[in-house]
């Protein structure tokens, strides 16, 4: 990366078991035989990050491969048994207890699966709630409040309890409530797993509308690839408590580092994932309106087809870099999945 990570963990080991700690400090990197031998449960091994600035870093993987635990442990909820967690450079790790209170009141927002909101407040009320806990005043943090609850789309529901909500809206609520402090980093723990299938298409939807005014860095959990294609900037893909692979959605298809990857996105339609970036031909001119390059197969598929010849592709500077045609969206749509 260019820029110094936002949010970085280094050899971050979990360990469960009896002397697991000190397990850890007589073999600081032991392999699986090793855990396997001594009894110990190895949750998280040796793992590393780096995340952007404004990226939305997906984690995923099936129950029990760790991405929950991993982000427990980024977020200090539950301490490593070994490694570094570095936040803006400074190792959570050793902060005092005082220090990790102010920072998750501050800079730390989490969204969680369940949405955990209390029953006996309102929207508002649950909305305000962190801010109260930050003894900010009444008015100050009333005022605050209604703005995130607006931001999220629930103007008009400020009066309303918990229990007169949707699914789709408590976890609106659960938003605007880890919103509402302004965090610079961001947790998210399968925040739509809950929810019916059009509920979550729409909150996706929100989701990526709040992030391009937002900007924050956003560490998301889900164990659903399609999910994390439409939402990550990168991906990492855990396994028995070990990361895999850290890719862009596309670099996962295209390039899986391992058969485990490689089966993990065998069923996600290609169009869904390639882009024309990836399908260009560098170099080449064409006429007509330029499409990006980070623009989805499945989005400009009929328009490619449809024109009367190559199209030209641009990158986000408005600079034309490439071209794509009908035969590299032909091989996406009934090929082998990219153009020779």
């Amino acid at each position: 990366m260019t820029s110094t990570p936002k949010l970085s963990c280094r050899n971050i080991w979990k360990l469960y078991g009896a002397d697991a700690e000190q397990f850890l400090r007589r073999n600081p990197d032991p392999s699986d035989e090793d855990i396997r031998r001594s009894g110990i449960i190895g949750a998280v091994r040796k793992a590393s990050l780096d995340i952007a600035e404004g990226e939305i870093f997906v984690i995923m993987g099936l129950s029990g491969s760790g991405k929950s635990t991993l982000v427990r442990c980024l977020s200090r909820l539950i301490e490593p048994t070994g490694g570094e967690v570095l936040f803006d450079g400074t190792d959570l790790l050793r902060a005092s207890d005082t220090e990790m209170i102010d920072i998750r009141r501050h800079k730390l927002g989490m969204v969680f699966q369940h949405f955990a909101l209390l029953p006996h407040l309102s929207v508002l009320q649950n909305v305000m709630f962190p801010l109260t806990v930050q003894g900010v005043p009444k008015p100050q943090a009333e005022v605050k409040a209604r703005d995130v609850v607006e931001l999220v789309g629930l103007k008009g529901r400020e009066d309303n309890y918990p229990r007169e909500l949707s699914g789709g809206q408590q976890q609106r609520v659960g938003i605007a409530r880890s919103l509402v402090t302004e965090p610079d980093l961001w947790f998210l723990d399968e925040p739509f797993s809950a929810l019916d299938p059009l509920i979550r298409r729409e909150m996706q939807d929100e989701f990526l509308s709040l992030q391009a005014r937002l900007h924050k860095t956003i560490v998301f959990i889900t164990h659903d690839f399609e999910e994390a294609v439409r939402l990550a900037d990168r991906i990492a893909i855990m396994k028995d408590g070990k990361i895999i692979q850290v890719a862009t959605p596309e670099e996962l298809v295209v390039n899986p580092a391992s058969d485990y990857v490689e089966e993990f996105t065998r069923h996600i339609p290609r169009s869904k994932v390639l882009t024309a970036g990836g399908l260009m031909t560098a170099g080449q001119s064409a006429k007509g309106e330029p499409i990006l390059t980070n623009a989805r197969i499945s989005d400009v598929a009929q328009r490619i087809i449809l024109s009367d010849g190559p199209v030209p592709v641009e990158d986000r500077t408005g600079r034309i870099v490439g071209t794509i045609d009908r035969k590299a969206i032909a091989h996406v749509l009934f090929g082998a999945g990219v153009s020779e």
